[in-house]
Order: structure tokens, then C-alpha cells, then sequence
């Protein structure tokens, strides 16, 4: 990457307080979450030592995403975006106050799914806004930016909460997290509210607003693109989500530090595969990145699949990570650019909606799976199911226009003012 692109890049943190204030705050509650996830999924298991169960707490925390994105994905749109943000914020710091005193695993997985469907709001929010935030050229860099330092989190937060949880158990970790979820409710309210959309959206009534963010992704060749090969790779997700901690703590007998090693690995790789997507896109062209995206990711999961130790493992999840991160870059870029303003939001829920089916569909038959073969045949499948995301993920993406992807034509609703988005602020965060 050249020096010009890196300067640029971070001198959006200057240019744009809308975009700091959501960059620092996708800092600190990107550490508190990625720590408390290690303290959730390890909390899980001494309680339960099972797969099964792994599956559940995993599909409670992403499930939600799929509801919200059939009943309410209009509301992204219509709704304050800044609003629903710090409105999940909220709800997340209650919840990660209340896991302390959850008293089993049932209770846990009741909680997890609270906090999914804060996330089922908050994310569309976020990536349906950001484009309101920054130029359209600056659009690439956001995203990189954005999603390098919520991987970094992950990486740090990963390690530190393997650590943490070995020492202290999962407690603190809650406490942390949900420290770090004020904080960053009151960074997202410095953020003015016009700065996250256009224009509030009037509804032609719910189902049919609905309806047009189904068509908009079924006519746009951006999103299908988007729709199918990540669906698939999601389900490659699934496989190695659910067989992570087993593969760490029985396959390597590593234990909890080295569910942490292989997370944070992970989390290396994305913040570096996030990072230069976007000078990999204009330098080879967003098909090309796509497809090669992809491919790391199944040539990442098949060699920790096969490694001998945790350490080998590690170093193959890096290069899992990176195509990951990479990927999460191009699949944003292609919605931001393939959905006008006032369908974004639900063009994003829509997505997400089918991504987090697919990765709960995975889950479950990942954790049958674990049972059956082991850790490792799992993580094997996982590859598999990748390279075959790689070869549908290149061949729809080269049919994309990159530089300025044409926005389908969809019918116009009424479109309120800039001032009475304003007036809507009291209303209630890797697609």
C-alpha cells in the first residue's frame, strides 16, 4: 500500500469526528465484547462440557438477526439510525450486567439472545450510516479502517479474555463489557443525527417495505452476489465457530489459553485482512479480491484442520482471518454501492437476516457433526464448504460494476426532511 493511501486512509480520523467518534467507540466495545465472548463460551462449557450447548449459546447470540430482519428491517430505514444504536448499546450494558448472577446455562443462552437482538439493529445501523459519514472515495478506507480495528479488538480482547477467564473466571470479563458499552453509547451521541442518513424514510406500509428490500437484493447483481456466497461461507463459519473451542481444549489439549490463542489469531488475521482490502480492490479489482478473500479463508481453516499443535493452528488461523476480514470489506462495499440511502438499512437487514439462517442452520449440524467425527473432520468440511464460496463469490462479483455499482429502481416512497429526522432523535453495533 502506498504512503499517499495509508495517509488518507488515516486522516479520516481527522477529517471526519462523525466517523472518529464511531471508530473509537467500535474500539472500546469491540475489546469488552470479543474478551466476554471467550468468558461466555468458556462459562458454557464448564457448565456443560457440550457441543450441543455450544451450539445453542452460538445460534441465541445471532438468531435474533434473522427476526428483526423479518419483522422489523423497514425500521433501520424509518427510524433514527443514531437512535437505534445507542439504544443497543443500552440494552447490551443491561444484559452484561445481569450475566454475573445468570445461575445456569439455560439462563445464559436466554441472555445471549437479548444481546442478539440489540446486535440485529445495531450493525445494519452502522453499515447502512456509514456511507453518510465519508466521500464516496474515502468509502473503501472507512470500511477497512472500521473493521481493522474491530478485528484488532478481537485479536487483544481474545487473548486477554483467555487469560482472564483462566485466572479470574468469566465475571469480570461481564463487568468489563459492559463498561465498555456506556462508553460507547456516549460516543455514538456525539455523532450529529443527519450525519447517519439522508432522510427518513415513510413506510408504503411494513410488508411492503419489506418487499422492496427483497427485490432490491434479488435485482441487484452486487447484492446476490453478497446473498449467495456468503451464505455459503457462512455456513463454513458455523463449522469452525462450533468446533473452535473443541478442537483448542480436546484435539490440542490446550485449554482455555489456547481457545484464546486460536480466537485472538483469528482476530490478527481479520484487522489485517480488513485492513488492505482496500487497496487490494483498487489495485486487483473487487472480483479478483473476492474470490481470493474466500479461497484464504478455506486454505486457513484446512491446514489448522491438519496441524499438529495449537501454535501451528494459530499461525493457519492468521491466514483464515486475514481472507475473512478481507472479505467482510468487499461484501460492505458491495451493498453500500449496490442500495440507495433510503433502502440500505433493510438492505442490510435482509442480508444479515440470510447470512445468520445460514450460519444457525451450520451450527446446529456442526454440533452433530462435532460429536460424530470431531473437531477436526468439522473444520475439514469447513474448508471445503470455503473453496466452494470462493468460486461462486468470483464468478457473480465479476458481473458488479466496481466503481460505481447502478442502484436498482425501485418505486419512491415519501421522503420526510432532513429537520424532522432531527425531530425523531428520542426514538431508540464483521455483514
Amino acid at each position: 500500500m502506498s504512503r499517499h493511501l495509508t495517509g488518507r486512509r488515516l486522516g479520516l480520523l481527522g477529517r471526519e469526528p462523525g466517523f472518529r467518534s464511531l471508530f473509537v467507540a467500535t474500539l472500546g466495545s469491540g475489546l469488552g465484547t470479543w474478551l466476554a465472548l471467550v468468558a461466555l463460551q468458556i462459562d458454557v462449557l464448564r457448565r456443560t462440557h457440550s457441543p450441543l450447548w455450544m451450539s445453542a449459546l452460538l445460534i441465541a447470540d445471532i438468531l435474533p438477526t434473522l427476526l428483526v430482519g423479518i419483522l422489523a428491517a423497514p425500521l433501520v430505514d424509518r427510524l433514527s439510525r443514531r437512535g437505534l444504536m445507542i439504544g443497543a448499546d443500552l440494552a447490551r450494558f443491561g444484559v452484561f450486567c445481569a450475566l454475573p448472577f445468570a445461575p445456569n446455562a439455560t439462563t445464559i443462552v436466554a441472555l445471549a439472545a437479548v444481546i442478539g437482538i440489540a446486535t440485529g439493529f445495531f450493525r445494519p445501523a452502522v453499515y447502512a450510516g456509514l456511507p453518510n459519514l465519508v466521500a464516496d472515495e474515502d468509502l473503501a478506507g472507512a470500511n477497512s479502517l472500521l473493521q481493522m480495528i474491530d478485528n484488532s479488538t478481537w485479536a487483544l480482547g481474545s487473548l486477554v479474555g483467555g487469560a482472564l477467564v483462566a485466572a479470574q473466571g468469566p465475571h469480570l470479563a461481564y463487568w468489563i463489557n459492559a463498561a465498555t458499552f456506556l462508553v460507547s453509547a456516549a460516543l455514538l451521541a456525539q455523532i450529529p443525527q443527519r450525519l447517519l442518513q439522508e432522510a427518513r424514510a415513510e413506510t408504503r406500509g411494513h410488508w411492503r417495505d419489506l418487499a422492496d428490500g427483497l427485490v432490491l437484493v434479488r435485482r441487484s447483481r452486487a447484492l446476490l452476489t453478497v446473498l449467495i456466497a456468503w451464505n455459503v461461507g457462512m455456513v463454513a463459519n458455523a463449522f469452525v465457530n462450533v468446533g473452535e473451542p473443541f478442537l483448542a481444549t480436546d484435539s490440542f489439549s490446550a485449554g482455555s489459553f489456547g481457545l484464546g490463542l486460536m480466537m485472538g489469531s483469528a482476530g490478527v488475521g481479520l484487522a489485517a485482512g480488513a485492513y488492505l482490502a482496500g487497496s487490494w480492490i483498487e489495485s486487483r479489482g473487487l472480483a479478483n479480491i473476492y474470490g481470493v478473500s474466500l479461497g484464504l479463508m478455506a486454505l486457513g481453516v484446512g491446514g489448522a484442520a491438519a496441524s499438529p499443535n495449537v501454535w501451528v493452528a494459530a499461525v493457519c488461523v492468521i491466514v483464515s482471518g486475514a481472507g475473512n476480514g478481507s472479505t467482510i470489506v468487499c461484501n460492505a462495499l458491495l451493498v453500500q454501492r449496490g442500495a440507495p440511502d433510503r433502502f440500505r438499512g433493510r438492505a442490510f437487514t435482509v442480508l444479515m437476516s440470510s447470512n445468520v439462517t445460514f450460519l444457525a442452520l451450520g451450527m446446529v449440524l456442526a454440533g452433530r457433526l462435532t460429536e460424530a467425527v470431531g473437531p477436526r473432520w468439522v473444520w475439514g468440511g469447513a474448508a471445503v464448504l470455503s473453496t466452494a464460496a470462493a468460486i461462486v463469490g468470483f464468478t457473480l462479483a465479476r458481473g458488479a460494476a466496481e466503481a460505481a455499482i447502478a442502484a436498482v429502481e425501485l418505486p419512491s416512497p415519501p421522503i420526510e426532511s432532513e429537520t424532522a429526522v432531527g425531530a425523531h432523535g428520542g426514538a431508540r453495533r464483521a455483514i
